[in-house]
């Protein structure tokens, strides 16, 4: 079961415009094992019915990624140990890795708003120390739409 004592951190995808399936965020653990506690895409621009999937995963060889540093969510906590950078913590890939373990595998109408993924502590997913987990657009958009993605991780010391 996981742990429910840890600190929080965001990582966020500003709504870009895409027109590929890719990974959106990717988050790679430092010395320390996170939880995704809340996972969720978004688009804002589409106003017709499109089915999406997403999938949860981890990466057997991680993305190229525009780095991103995990937000604090608690201002007096310390900064998180899964550092931003482009084999790192990221966002909106630019070179795929290779997709491996999938954990979650859903399909989402774009026009149901937004998709959440908010399981129950028990029913976390976890990455162990140097691990990583990733949210990605497996289904590419029939035309490019703008697409916004947030990961709260829960990372343990």
């Amino acid at each position: 079961m996981a742990g429910s004592s840890g600190y929080l951190y965001v990582v966020r995808l500003v709504p870009t415009a895409l027109t590929t399936a890719k990974t959106l965020i990717q988050v790679v653990a430092g010395a320390a094992a996170f939880d995704v506690v809340k996972a969720t895409v978004s688009q804002v621009t589409k106003s017709t019915s499109e089915m999406l999937r997403i999938q949860l995963l981890r990466k057997t060889a991680v993305a190229t990624v525009t780095a991103f540093t995990p937000l604090l969510t608690n201002p007096a906590d310390p900064a998180s140990l899964a550092i931003g950078g482009t084999s790192l913590t990221g966002v909106n890939a630019t070179a795929e890795g290779t997709n491996g373990d999938v954990l979650e595998d859903e399909v989402w109408n774009i026009l149901n708003g937004t998709w959440s993924y908010l399981p129950i502590p028990e029913g976390r997913k976890r990455a162990a120390q140097a691990g990583n987990l990733a949210l990605v657009l497996i289904t590419a958009p029939a035309a490019s739409m703008t697409i916004g993605a947030m990961i709260e991780i829960i990372e343990y010391r």
